[in-house]
Order: C-alpha cells, then sequence, then structure tokens
C-alpha cells in the first residue's frame, strides 16, 4: 500500500490498544464501519495478532490495517503473517529494515531531528513524532518542520481534538489518535460512544485547516 498517500488522504489513524481482544476486534470493526479508513492495532494488546488477522479477514483485502508498537524484526514478521499492511514503531529499531524485506511500509517513531535524519535513511514511509504531548504539541511539530520542511509528520501521544487540530494546521501529514477516541472500547467499553467519538474526530480532522 502507498501509506503516505493514505495518511495524507484520510489525516487521521486510529490506535486500537485493548485488555479484551474480541472488544478490540469489535472496535477495530466499528472504526471502520464509521469511515475511519487507517487504523492500527498495537501489539502490546492482548492477542494482538489474532485481532489483526481476524479483522482482516472482516474487512477484506483492502483496509488499511496496520500492526503497532513494532520493535524487533519478529514483531514486524508476525505482523506481516497476521495481514498487517503496514507498521508503526514507537522508534528506531530493527522491525524497520524487517518490515521493508517483507514489503511494508513503516510509520516510523521520532523524537528528535536526528532521529528524523536516521528514520529518512532507514526509508520510513512518514515520521511518527511521539509523544508529540509531551514534547509541546504544535509548537514542537512546527519547531520540527524548520529544517524537514518536505518531511511527512504524523503527532502521536495525547492527541485530542484540539491537539489535532493544531498539529493539523501547522503542517502534520495526519495525526495518530488512541485513548481520546477510542476511550474504553477495546477494553469492552460503548461502541455507541465509540461511534459519536469517532463522528467527532472525523469531523475535526475534516475541518481542519490543510
Amino acid at each position: 500500500m502507498d501509506l503516505l498517500a493514505a495518511l495524507a488522504a484520510h489525516r487521521l489513524l486510529a490506535i486500537v490498544r485493548g485488555r479484551d481482544a474480541d472488544a478490540a476486534l469489535r472496535t477495530v470493526l466499528t472504526l471502520a464501519e464509521e469511515g475511519i479508513e487507517l487504523i492500527e492495532v498495537s501489539l502490546t494488546g492482548t492477542d494482538a495478532l489474532s485481532v489483526i488477522a481476524r479483522a482482516r479477514e472482516l474487512l477484506g483485502a483492502d483496509h488499511a490495517l496496520g500492526a503497532g508498537t513494532v520493535l524487533t524484526a519478529d514483531d514486524a514478521r508476525a505482523a506481516h503473517r497476521a495481514g498487517a499492511t503496514f507498521v508503526v514503531t514507537p522508534g528506531l529499531g530493527e522491525g524497520i529494515p524487517a518490515a521493508h524485506d517483507l514489503g511494508l511500509p513503516v510509520l516510523a517513531g521520532v523524537f528528535t531531528p536526528t532521529d528524523v535524519i536516521a528514520a529518512r535513511r532507514m526509508g520510513a514511509a512518514a515520521l511518527k513524532i511521539f509523544p508529540i504531548a509531551q514534547a509541546g504539541g504544535a509548537a514542537y511539530l512546527k519547531a520540527l518542520r524548520g529544517p524537514f520542511p518536505d518531511a511527512a509528520f504524523v503527532p502521536v501521544g495525547g492527541v485530542d481534538e484540539a491537539v489535532a487540530r493544531d498539529c493539523l494546521a501547522a503542517g502534520a501529514t495526519s495525526v495518530g489518535v488512541g485513548s481520546p477516541l477510542v476511550g474504553d472500547a477495546a477494553d469492552g467499553g460503548s461502541l455507541d460512544a465509540l461511534r459519536a467519538r469517532a463522528h467527532t474526530f472525523r469531523t475535526a480532522v475534516r475541518k481542519a485547516a490543510p
């Protein structure tokens, strides 16, 4: 898949991490039903690989479904076997070259200018600034875009509605949103509340300045 094009087109990546695998699967399917086209399932969630595999079977081959928190080459290989079409890392590790070998595009975690240079050298499709809230939000994104104006940044970590709007207005290609969007749905919480949050975030992203 063309991960960069998908991030630029949809501007919102949902991040699912749950203690209940069945609830996490329902969360993924509900997000897809609500029109969220990019979904990441973190490997730190319970039975995450089975969630990815079952979601892939139910969503079909075309829906963008990623594996998150990919740290090692084994993680990348397991994600590929489960049916992930892209991987997301929290930093720069051996999962990145392994994913490339498997033909999986990578959203690579970065924090510093040195990280950005290294991630681009490693062939990352886009750069996940993590954790953006602790780094200073949109102001930090603006600072990084100074030396890297053409980099595809995806702020992640503490991204609520306001941070999402601010980061997109500051030039982010997309934003990654976990608990402010997913809430407790992946642990068995209300899917109706999840649908309402999905609608809110989709509206906020759609209205954010390009």
